[in-house]
């Protein structure tokens, strides 16, 4: 909300804080703990190195001006086949969505594996206990690995599942399928047997359609 005070407008306590302001604060309050600080179409996204990804995580959360109490989303991401293949950066990277119920609003923070090979980042489920979950998914279709979390495990995939399926070099028809087999009464697992097949997009031919002319 906003108050109208002899023509100026005072920012109410649950409005969002302008983007700019916002990033100033971070700026000031991290310092050279991020490595970059970007505002685009008024998000802000900061990028913070492996190794001060915990510090720069609780500062976040505790600092005046800053107080995101809560992690509302944390994903892997495969760059590996970014911008056709020009991406020259690390390949596996985790980012992260805070909220500041208090301040009424949102960061966007990402961390780079340092290893292609092994991707390893800290957990932050002792910062948020809501990234336990979240930072499970990550294990399971990225294969990025949360040094410290206390239950890391696949949670999307079955338990004999093969690989992690959002990498982009995982074959769309899996390595293995699955299927109950009677004689031996058991969930048995087998070579994919699928041939690989091209997709064509479907293409509409009714004239008019969906009112266009």
């Amino acid at each position: 909300m906003t108050h109208a005070v002899k023509g100026a407008v005072h920012v109410g306590v649950w409005s969002a804080v302008p983007p700019e302001s916002l990033r100033d604060t971070l700026v000031q309050t991290l310092g050279d703990r991020v490595s970059r600080v970007e505002l685009v179409r008024g998000e802000i996204t900061l990028d913070v190195p492996a190794d001060r990804y915990v510090e720069v995580m609780r500062t976040l959360r505790d600092a005046p001006g800053c107080q995101f109490e809560q992690l509302i989303d944390l994903c892997g991401v495969d760059y590996s086949e970014y911008r056709d293949g020009a991406w020259e950066g690390a390949r596996f990277g985790v980012v992260v969505h805070l909220l500041s119920v208090s301040l009424n609003q949102r960061v966007r923070v990402r961390v780079f594996c340092p290893d292609d090979d092994f991707p390893v980042v800290d957990s932050v489920t002792a910062i948020w206990s809501s990234a336990n979950w979240y930072e499970r998914e990550a294990f399971d279709l990225y294969g990025i690995v949360f040094e410290g979390h206390e239950d890391l495990r696949r949670i999307l995939t079955d338990y004999g599942f093969i690989g992690h399926p959002f990498r982009k070099d995982f074959p769309l028809s899996g390595h293995v399928e699955m299927r109950y087999d009677p004689e031996r009464r058991r969930v048995i697992y087998e070579p994919v047997t699928i041939e690989p097949r091209e997709i064509t997009p479907r293409i509409i031919r009714e004239d008019h359609y969906g009112g266009l002319h």
